[in-house]
């Protein structure tokens, strides 16, 4: 699909249903603001339906205090959800971290089909192996020899107390069409290895809780930054493990600062309510994301 035409989905007759998705574990920066406003052009200009998602799994960084801060700023920002739980007459956002039963049931599935296996290898571990090619801003591979013999893992009845990593088909070239950043192809095994669905710590992993929360909102287009390609592959192989249908995909450019490096919360890039108080305003802030020929 042409990057400038009105979104689509190849579930035909679907209604346009996208999602802003942040993460409460720092105040929104000018990069989150160019992002979501992005994703609520889309659905404005479909006609469709706009979800907000407060992805707060990471219990160690996420707080109340940054989910309150990040719906003001996208409030601030002009952005409106269609839907989500009614509070006083008010859509409020869908919370992650409520939505265990839904996360469960696809590592249940995941389980049953033999796509997953406990594994007691530590992020550690994994970092320090000396066959462990880093893949820079995201983990390392997981080195294939750790993979245990095939069998079915029905017997474990939680998740809880291992690390499951998603057994990848190795050498299969994992291809999807970005509508801003074009034809991608990403090689199993070699790209990305094992990568994890559920913690040890009993917490679901970012890319399960993703898709699983995507399929059961009926999202049909995900918008966000380019940073999280890779992570489409993978979440496009969970899809198929799952039987569901993924959806669209619209990766945008990130924002960097004068040196070329991206914003990023751990790097201390000024927050939005920051800019704000230096006089900023949206209409100032946000230019639109450029789009292919």
């Amino acid at each position: 699909m042409p990057a400038n035409t009105t979104p689509a989905n190849a579930n035909t007759g679907a209604i346009y249903r996208g999602r802003l998705a942040p993460t409460p574990s720092g105040l929104l920066h000018a990069g989150h603001a160019a992002t979501f406003s992005h994703a609520a052009r889309r659905a404005h200009q479909a006609g469709g339906i706009l979800i907000l998602r407060i992805e707060d799994l990471d219990t160690q960084r996420c707080t109340p205090r940054f989910t309150l801060a990040a719906i003001e700023d996208l409030r601030w920002l002009g952005l409106h959800w269609q839907e989500g739980p009614d509070v006083g007459g008010v859509h409020a956002p869908y919370v992650q971290s409520q939505r265990r039963e839904n996360h469960l049931a696809a590592w249940a599935h995941l389980r049953d089909g033999n796509f997953i296996y406990p594994c007691q290898r530590s992020r550690k571990d994994v970092a320090t192996a000396a066959s462990a090619p880093n893949e820079g801003e995201t983990e390392p591979l997981f080195p294939a020899q750790w993979r245990p013999a095939q069998k079915t893992w029905s017997e474990a009845a939680t998740p809880a107390g291992s690390n499951w990593r998603f057994r990848v088909p190795d050498g299969e070239r994992i291809q999807f069409e970005d509508s801003l950043q074009g034809p991608q192809t990403f090689i199993a095994g070699k790209d990305f290895g094992d990568f994890l669905v559920w913690r040890r710590d009993d917490i679901p992993a970012y890319e399960l809780a993703v898709v699983a929360d995507d399929h059961a909102m009926r999202i049909t287009e995900v918008v966000r930054g380019e940073d999280l390609l890779k992570s489409t592959a993978r979440q496009i192989l969970l899809y198929r493990a799952l039987g569901w249908t993924p959806p669209d995909w619209r990766h945008t450019p990130l924002i960097r600062d004068a040196t070329g490096r991206r914003l990023a919360k751990r790097d201390g890039a000024p927050s939005l309510r920051a800019l704000r108080e230096r006089g900023l305003t949206p209409d100032k802030l946000l230019t639109p994301v450029k789009t292919n020929p």
